[in-house]
C-alpha cells in the first residue's frame, strides 16, 4: 500500500511529525510484543515439556502468521483505511497476548500466536506506507530509517518489562498486563490520528529506475531477486539465532531476568548495530558492510558457544551489533533496485519473504536441535549467515550498472544513499 494510493478524501494529513511518532510508536510495540515471545519461549518448554521442535513450532505459528498476511493487509488499508486498520490489527495483536495468558495449555497457546501473529502483520506495510507518504524525497527514506529504528526501541523496553513483571507475578499475570498495554495503543492511534487523515501523497522520485508495471514478473528482474535472497538467509539466521539464546543461556546457568537483560543487551547492541551500519554502508558499500556484518555474526555466535555467562553477556550486544546490521543495508536498498510503481509491491514481498523465513527458521533449526543438540544446531546457524556473503558479491558486481547507488562509486553518493537508510 502507499499513501497516493488511497482516495483523495483521505489524503490531507494531520501533520508530519504526528504520524511518524505514532507509526514509530505502532512499530515500537509490535517490535516489542514479537521479541518479547523469546522470553517466553524457555518458560514455555518448562510448563508444557516441549521439545526443540516444538518451541519452534510455536514461534513459527506467530511469526507464520505475520509473514503471510504482510501484502494482503496492505490491500486491506488501501480499501478500508490505513489508520482504522492499523488500530484494528494493534488490538487483535494485543488479544493475543491476552489469550496467551488466559491460556492452560498449547492448545490455547497456539490460538493466542496465531491472533497476535495476524495482528501483528498490520503494522509493517501500513505504518511504513503511511511515513513514505507522509514525506518526500530524502526526507522518506530519513523518516523510514527513524520508523525502523523505533522497531528496536521496542525490542528492548517490552522484553525488559516483561522479564520485571514475571519476576513479581506469574508469566500469565504478565502476558495478560502487556495485552492491556497493546489496547491502550490501540485507542490511541485512533485518537492520534482520526481516520481519515492518513498522510499528504508522495510525488514520484525521479531518481528511481523506470518500470513499465508493478507486476511480479517485472520485480523479479534485476537485482531485487538477490536482495531478497540476503534478507531471507539473514532473518532466518536472526530468528534461528533470538529462538535458541534463551536456552543457551539458561544452559549456562541464567535466571529468567538475566535472560531478559540479555535480550535487552541484543536488542540495545542491535539498535546501535543499524546506525554504525548505516554508516559502513555510505562509506564501504553492501559487498563490504555484509562481509563485515555477517562474518562477525558467525564469529560470535561460535564465541559465545564456548564462554561463561559473564563473557557471553558481555558479548551480546556486540552481536547484536552485527547481527541487525545487515538488514539497515538491505531495507534502504530496496527503493533503489525497484521503480516508484512497484515499491509497494517490493516492500510487501521483502517483509513477507523475510519474515517468512523468521517464521520458518526456529521449526527447523528446532529440529536440528533435537536431533544433534542445542550447541551443533548453533553452530548450524553460524554457518548459515555466510552465504549470504556470494550473493551480496553478485548483486554488487552483477548489478551496479542497473542499480547505481548499490556500487560504491563515490563517496558523496555512497553516503546520500546508504545514510539516509542508516536507521532501517
Amino acid at each position: 500500500m502507499t499513501i497516493s494510493a488511497l482516495s483523495p478524501a483521505t489524503r490531507p494529513a494531520p501533520g508530519k511529525t504526528r504520524i511518524l511518532s505514532t507509526a514509530c510508536s505502532a512499530h515500537a510495540l509490535h517490535d516489542g510484543l514479537t521479541d518479547t515471545l523469546y522470553l517466553l519461549l524457555p518458560l514455555w518448554q518448562v510448563q508444557f515439556a516441549l521439545s526443540y521442535a516444538a518451541i519452534g513450532l510455536l514461534r513459527a505459528v506467530y511469526t507464520g502468521a505475520m509473514a503471510s498476511l504482510q501484502v494482503p493487509m496492505a490491500g486491506i488499508g488501501q480499501r478500508f483505511g490505513a489508520v482504522r486498520v492499523l488500530a484494528i490489527g494493534t488490538a487483535i495483536a494485543a488479544a493475543g497476548y491476552l489469550l496467551l495468558g488466559a491460556s492452560s495449555g498449547v492448545a490455547l497457546l497456539v490460538c493466542g500466536l496465531v491472533l497476535g501473529g495476524i495482528g501483528s502483520s498490520v503494522q509493517h506495510p501500513i505504518a511504513a506506507a503511511l511515513v513514505a507518504g507522509a514525506y518526500d524525497g530524502p526526507r522518506a527514506r530519513a523518516a523510514l530509517g527513524t520508523y525502523n529504528f523505533a522497531g528496536d526501541l521496542g525490542k528492548m523496553a517490552l522484553p525488559s518489562l516483561a522479564a520485571v513483571l514475571i519476576a513479581m507475578m506469574s508469566w500469565r499475570a504478565a502476558a495478560s498486563v502487556i495485552g492491556a498495554v497493546g489496547l491502550l495503543a490501540a485507542a490511541g492511534i485512533m485518537l492520534v490520528l482520526p481516520r481519515a487523515s492518513v498522510g499528504a501523497a508522495r510525488p514520484p522520485q525521479s531518481h528511481a529506475p523506470a518500470e513499465p508495471t508493478s507486476g511480479y514478473a517485472a520485480l523479479m528482474r534485476g537485482g531485487f531477486p538477490l536482495l531478497l535472497a540476503i534478507g531471507v538467509i539473514d532473518s532466518a539466521t536472526r530468528m534461528g539465532f533470538l529462538t535458541f539464546l534463551p536456552f543457551l543461556l539458561r544452559a549456562k546457568g541464567a535466571a529468567v531476568p538475566e535472560i531478559g537483560g540479555a535480550l535487552t543487551l541484543v536488542f540495545a547492541g542491535g539498535a546501535a548495530g543499524k546506525l554504525a551500519c548505516g554508516f559502513l554502508g555510505a562509506r564501504l558499500g553492501i559487498l563490504a558492510t555484509v562481509l563485515i556484518t555477517e562474518g562477525a555474526t558467525a564469529a560470535g555466535i561460535i564465541a559465545l558457544l564456548a564462554l561463561p555467562l559473564g563473557p557471553a553477556l558481555a558479548l551480546l550486544p556486540v552481536i547484536g551489533i552485527a547481527l541487525n546490521g545487515t538488514s539497515s543495508v538491505l531495507y534502504g536498498t530496496v527503493p533503489d533496485l525497484v521503480g516508484d510503481r512497484q515499491r509497494e509491491t517490493a516492500f510487501g514481498v521483502f517483509y513477507t519473504g523475510t519474515i517468512g523465513a523468521g517464521a520458518l527458521s526456529p521449526a527447523l533449526y528446532g529440529l536440528l536441535g533435537d536431533a544433534i543438540g542445542l550447541k551443533p544446531a548453533l553452530v548450524l546457524v553460524a554457518g548459515a549467515v555466510l552465504l549470504t556473503l556470494p550473493l551480496a558479491w553478485r548483486l554488487t558486481r552483477g548489478y551496479a550498472a542497473a542499480a547505481p547507488r548499490v556500487r560504491p562509486a563515490g563517496p558523496a553518493r555512497d553516503a546520500s544513499a546508504a545514510g539516509e537508510a542508516g536507521g532501517g
